[in-house]
């Protein structure tokens, strides 16, 4: 799943050379949407019933994907690559303190000092952009799938209708706002764009929300983002190998601090989890 996600970042660079911002957004959630509700319909996924799932499910799709997918894709077009796939994926750095406002998940001091040590490491990411609009807008990415996250831990429905309809519903509105402001799209449908806008569908979306809101529900915040911590190695790694994309000193420099904020929070929740399985032995 992380690797998915990480490597989405660079389809996405790619995807941008042949399709507006806005139209690629819009297409990779309608394509996810629709594979999903595919599945669900094969599944005979029950519905919710009542207004307050169905309001989650569109809250979701407007946060979640229509306001996080455009501010992802506007942050590829700003910065690097490799430094828009950590600044985007900065959730597990922005999720501990609602976790433990709302969900009574507190976090170990550990848990807070790596917070730190990888809010730090973002900084040194943004300081070469002069935290300019692809910084600002990586930013908001992730916290707008901070805010889809907290919400998809509520929905009770199944995670396949979820998925479905919060794509679907996210890139309606994407499409709305990309015809209203870009016109037709103007895209270039070769080889390569297909098979990018498959995989950023198919691999990249569908698979992994599903995957992503099963899990909300059921493990605890904090441990659960720690693992997307890896999504930017990823997201860095190949934009380095596929894109030869060359990182300054200072991107370089918050690159490994934020990823040795995640190595720290890993291994610090396998030993309070090991901790934890030794005391509860009779």
């Amino acid at each position: 799943m992380t690797f998915a996600w990480g490597s989405c970042f660079v389809a996405i660079s790619i995807g941008l050379q042949d399709a507006p911002l806005l139209w690629l957004a819009a297409l990779r959630a309608l394509v996810a949407g629709a594979a999903v509700l595919l599945v669900a319909t094969v599944r005979r996924a029950p519905y919710p019933r009542g207004p307050r799932p169905w309001m989650l499910i569109v809250a979701l799709g407007l946060v979640n994907v229509a306001l996080a997918y455009a501010a992802m894709f506007g942050g590829v077009i700003g910065l690097s690559t490799g430094a828009a796939s950590v600044l985007a994926n900065a959730q597990p750095l922005l999720i501990l303190l609602p976790a433990w406002l709302f969900f009574r998940e507190t976090p170990a001091w550990s848990t807070l000092a790596a917070m730190l040590l990888g809010f730090a490491g973002l900084l040194l990411i943004a300081i070469p952009s002069g935290f300019g609009t692809g910084a600002w807008l990586s930013l908001t990415s992730a916290v707008a799938i901070t805010v889809g996250t907290l919400i998809a831990r509520v929905v009770n429905a199944d995670p396949f209708v979820v998925a479905a309809w919060q794509l679907i519903i996210g890139g309606a509105v994407l499409a709305l706002v990309a015809a209203i402001i870009d016109g037709p799209p103007a895209i270039d449908w070769s080889g390569r764009f297909i098979v990018v806008l498959l995989y950023m569908a198919l691999v990249g979306t569908a698979a992994t929300n599903v995957a992503w809101l099963v899990e909300v529900r059921h493990a605890s915040l904090g441990i659960l983002t720690t693992w997307t911590l890896l999504v930017p190695i990823f997201g860095v790694t190949l934009s380095v190998v596929l894109l030869q994309e060359r990182q300054g000193v200072l991107s370089w420099v918050g690159t490994v601090t934020v990823i040795a904020s995640m190595v720290f929070l890993i291994v610090a929740s396998k030993r309070r989890q090991h901790v934890a399985e030794r005391e509860s032995r009779p």
